[in-house]
């Protein structure tokens, strides 16, 4: 199948109205998906927001009728019970009329410590993951069910509003472990680095579904002011996945961050109006094995991005 190519909704930089404007955006643009962070926390305060992804994408399936919708990821274990998630992803499943893909993943202490829970270590967040997929898919089978697992549980839960058809789940993989419970249990995978070695693991463990991947440009007029947009809002992301998944607060990443430097961003970004850099950026991810790229825009000027990649950078993809 041809690559699709899916527009990343910053749910931490823009409100909840700003975020359905610009699905709608995206489907007129030409977007193939969009695709929503869960978070109940931004990364940095200069960010600003951090609307229910949830409802965000029921506002988005009512005001659409073509885009492919996802979460990217939600974290089925600590903040939510997993008949919470089963529910709503069955939900928005029918009222965006088996449009959505539900991005399953082990989640960062930014978002799960918040509700005194803890956070536990990596190996049993990955366990509890597992279990939590069994939930899932438990519930969208139909009827009442119990599970009695070492981490989680259900009691005689039965989801009533059910689609045709159960939404794909996309689990994400950090590593070959991650990779093989992808493909053992989800229907696709999701990762954010241009890493052919884990689409590698995900097909040797029999994954033959799609594999989503995240793709950071900052597209702007002027390259220094690309630039400088990402370095404000998006310097975390430079920090690594190790550092990342274990910070509790805004706070945090930016006194981790302060030392992450302009030119550190223009290293690792392609940054300004520059086609082929940003063309570059993406097939990076297509060379590595994704055939679904979630294009993420840390530029000023979300509007002036859509018509770029109307007007240059999706004719300059699809053409290859």
């Amino acid at each position: 199948m041809p690559v699709q190519y899916g527009y990343k909704l910053a749910a931490e930089a823009f409100g909840p109205v700003e975020l359905v404007r610009q699905a709608r955006l995206a489907e007129e643009a030409g977007f193939d998906f969009v695709e929503i962070s869960d978070h109940f926390h931004p990364w940095l305060d200069s960010q600003g927001h951090s609307p229910f992804a949830w409802s965000v994408l029921g506002a988005i399936a009512a005001s659409t009728e073509r885009i492919g919708l996802a979460t990217g990821v939600t974290c089925p274990t600590v903040r939510y019970h997993p008949a919470i998630i089963a529910q709503a992803a069955a939900t928005l499943a029918i009222l965006s009329e088996g449009r959505f893909t539900l991005g399953l993943g082990s989640g960062e202490r930014l978002n799960e410590h918040v509700v005194g829970a803890g956070y536990p270590h990596v190996s049993d967040r990955q366990r509890m993951l597992r279990e939590a997929i069994e939930i899932i898919r438990l519930l969208w089978s139909g009827g009442y069910h119990s599970y009695d697992g070492e981490y989680l549980t259900l009691e005689d839960a039965r989801i009533f509003d059910l689609p045709d058809e159960p939404p794909l789940i996309a689990v994400a993989a950090g590593g070959p472990d991650a990779a093989g419970l992808a493909a053992e249990l989800g229907d696709a995978m999701f990762g954010t680095d241009p890493d052919r070695a884990l689409v590698e693991a995900y097909w040797a463990r029999s994954g033959d579904g799609p594999r989503y991947g995240e793709a950071a440009i900052a597209w702007a007029p002027d390259a220094d002011a690309a630039a400088r947009a990402a370095h404000e809002t998006a310097r975390w992301s430079l920090l690594g996945w190790k550092v990342m998944s274990e910070l509790p607060n805004p706070a945090n990443f930016e006194e981790a961050s302060v030392f992450v430097r302009l030119d550190d961003v223009r290293d690792q970004l392609s940054c300004g109006p520059d086609l082929a850099a940003h063309v570059e950026s993406v097939r990076a991810y297509e060379q590595a094995g994704y055939d679904r790229i979630a294009i993420m825009n840390l530029g000023p000027d979300p509007d002036g991005f859509f018509g770029f990649f109307t007007d240059e950078l999706r004719p300059a993809l699809v053409a290859g």
